[in-house]
């Protein structure tokens, strides 16, 4: 009986740990078979091959050893403008509302200043230095967190970062700068919404009519760069509960949504979809922003950084 019992329990166990083993062996195959095929995508990005580059990541979207967070991300529906709408399918809104509603305080103090024209020196200041960082380190982990927050959101709506930069600790000692930039492929527009601003600036040119310039682009792209760029704010939100107050990012996304000819109730509207959908995302995959921002502070290639998200991902979290 007894060596029947321990013959049993071998002849059980060992097919469960043989599985795992080759479960953990497969996952290693895919894993090294992406940074191969994210190398191909790095050397296309670096000869500046950018259709060439997308084109290889899409023939790896969704595939084994591929990257199945490209475009993959869960949304939520585009009708939705308020988190109690998420309430009948069991979603835990309650720490998430003061969360938007600073965003959105954020993104409207900012537009405010923008458009004024006399700034008293407290106001700047209150901008500028909400919630004071006490160093340029701190300073730049924000910067970090920001960029980050921009290319995963981006990424996993399906926009390939092109380059990014960020200000690496040689340059705030000689400078005491702290920056950072991002350039994704699919928002090409922005250079005509941007001679469109400076033009209408310097001629005085009257701003089109509501609904007069809708189609330039598709809903779609516009909700991508949306979410793309909120992504920055609403991480310095997540991580540091807070943001320092001005934004090129803010100012960007209004101009594009007046370019499109966008009301005030509409550009509303639009805005709180697209910052709980951003939320949502950062907050779904709050590890791989976390890895992303280290890996982009070592100034990793946008291939390494692609990888990284891609070990991180959870694939219950990934829309099937």
């Amino acid at each position: 009986m007894t060596l029947t019992f321990h013959s049993g329990a071998l002849s059980s166990s060992f097919p469960a740990t043989r599985t795992l083993l080759v479960s953990a062996k497969i996952k290693d195959t895919e894993a090294v078979r992406r940074r191969l095929a994210l190398r191909k995508v790095d050397r296309e990005l670096s000869k500046r091959n950018y259709k060439a580059a997308l084109t290889l990541v899409k023939q790896l979207q969704g595939k084994p050893g591929g990257l199945r967070g490209f475009g993959a991300a869960k949304q939520v529906p585009r009708r939705m403008s308020s988190l109690d709408q998420l309430k009948p399918s069991g979603v835990d809104t309650s720490s998430l509302q003061s969360l938007v509603d600073s965003i959105l305080d954020s993104f409207k103090r900012s537009i405010e200043f923008q458009q004024s024209e006399e700034v008293s020196l407290s106001e700047l200041e209150s901008l500028t230095r909400e919630g004071s960082h006490e160093s340029f380190s701190e300073d730049h982990l924000m910067c970090m967190q920001h960029e980050a927050g921009h290319f995963l959101v981006g990424y996993l709506l399906g926009a390939l970062p092109k380059r990014y930069f960020l200000s690496n600790t040689e340059t705030l000692t000689r400078d005491g700068l702290v920056g950072g930039g991002i350039e994704f492929m699919g928002f090409e527009f922005l250079g005509e919404v941007d001679t469109v601003g400076i033009l209408e600036k310097n001629l005085s040119r009257p701003k089109p009519r509501a609904g007069i310039d809708r189609g330039k682009i598709s809903l779609t792209t516009l909700n991508r760069f949306s979410c793309t760029i909120l992504g920055g704010l609403v991480a310095e939100h997540l991580v540091f509960g807070y943001s320092p107050g001005l934004h090129g990012d803010v100012e960007k996304l209004n101009s594009v949504l007046q370019w499109m000819g966008f009301e005030e109730s509409e550009v509303d509207s639009h805005l709180k979809w697209a910052v709980i959908n951003t939320v949502l995302i950062l907050v779904r995959h709050q590890e791989a922003r976390s890895r992303l921002a280290e890996s982009m502070g070592l100034a990793k290639s946008v291939g390494s950084c692609i990888a990284v998200i891609e070990d991180t991902l959870n694939g219950n979290e990934l829309q099937t």
